[in-house]
């Protein structure tokens, strides 16, 4: 039995509080339906700026009305500190997902993003020191690289940050890790490597990759690909990412105060992950047989290449990815089908 499988049995034995933050959000949707499907008590805290009602009802469906009366839902802003306080009570754990995400939109709006997820950041750290809850864990980025050009990433070498984004990114980890050392509040940075899954949002100008790519295969409309194609990118399936926090947030002490890839240890170039998600989809949609793509200039703020070493958060925590690209691609794609065919 895995570590992962182990705590999940233990968690139902003895539910604990967690706060999500960003609950109506891709990431932050996905650790809701986990919890509520283990027994767990849930608060959630949202703004809809990203996040949406739709995910939430989702949930709600997915694990049925007796889990879903251990939801309390608050909507409020991680920039205002008495909306963070009022989330933080009571809370055992911290899931930290809420941030304006993009490296693009940070580049077009550096204050708003700093905003977001430096100040908002900082008020979610005094408040979890306030409630004095057991672990605050938060997602981290892997835009914290920038430019050191070393593969695969080690969480302790780094470069000069490429974008706003990144900068705020950075800062969130200096902040966590001087609360540990001037109050002691234990922490967990989760470096995120290009997540994907359900309910991660196709639409927008700030939409992922692979939620962009399906909703351009399933109507047979332009897909562009930056560069050309041979950016790579640790393609990391959300169940991989929901696995993380949990062992993150309940790993015995000597784990606190770190950051952590999260991702496969993999490489998988842009050309590479249409090939893949031309295959899974072509059967349905047999126009994708003559799709191609079109390929424009590279993006600005992006790295080239990009490949997670996981080696501290296996020895750490007991991550061990259920899910590798190809295989989390299909789970996906079932998703996307379900909720953009009927748009086709």
């Amino acid at each position: 039995m895995s570590r992962y499988d182990d705590l999940s049995e233990q968690l139902k034995l003895r539910p604990q509080r967690w706060l999500i933050t960003g609950v109506a959000g891709f990431i932050g949707s996905n650790l809701l339906a986990r919890l509520l499907s283990l027994g767990q008590q849930v608060t959630g805290l949202d703004s809809f700026i990203t996040g949406h009602q739709a995910n939430l009802d989702e949930v709600r469906a997915e694990v049925g009305e007796d889990a879903w009366r251990n939801f309390t839902f608050i909507e409020g802003d991680i920039r205002s500190a008495e909306d963070c306080a009022r989330a933080c009570a009571g809370a055992d754990f911290v899931l930290h997902q809420a941030a304006l995400g993009s490296v693009s939109r940070s580049i077009e709006d550096p204050v708003r993003t700093n905003d977001s997820n430096v100040n908002g950041f900082l008020n979610m750290l005094v408040a979890a020191r306030d409630a004095k809850v057991k672990r605050f864990v938060y997602a981290a980025s892997s835009s914290t690289y920038g430019d050191h050009p070393g593969l695969p990433k080690v969480e302790d070498v780094i470069g000069k940050p490429l974008s706003p984004y990144a900068v705020t990114k950075y800062v969130n980890e200096l902040y966590a890790d001087v609360f540990g050392r001037c109050y002691g509040l234990e922490t967990a940075g989760l470096r995120y490597f290009n997540v994907f899954g359900r309910r991660q949002d196709p639409h927008g100008a700030y939409a992922a990759v692979i939620p962009q790519w399906v909703t351009a295969m399933i109507r047979n409309s332009e897909l562009r690909i930056n560069g050309d194609g041979e950016t790579s990118r640790d393609f990391c399936y959300i169940d991989n990412v929901v696995q993380a926090n949990l062992l993150a947030a309940t790993a015995d002490a000597q784990a606190a105060g770190k950051v952590y890839n999260i991702a496969l240890n993999d490489r998988t170039s842009l050309n590479q992950l249409y090939q893949m998600m031309r295959e899974l989809l072509q059967e349905r949609f047999p126009h994708l047989r003559q799709h191609q793509p079109q390929y424009v200039g590279f993006r600005a703020g992006d790295i080239r290449d990009s490949q997670a070493d996981i080696g501290r958060a296996r020895e750490m925590l007991g991550y061990a990815p259920t899910h590798r690209i190809r295989e989390g691609l299909k789970e996906a794609m079932a998703w996307y089908i379900e909720h953009l065919a009927g748009d086709h």
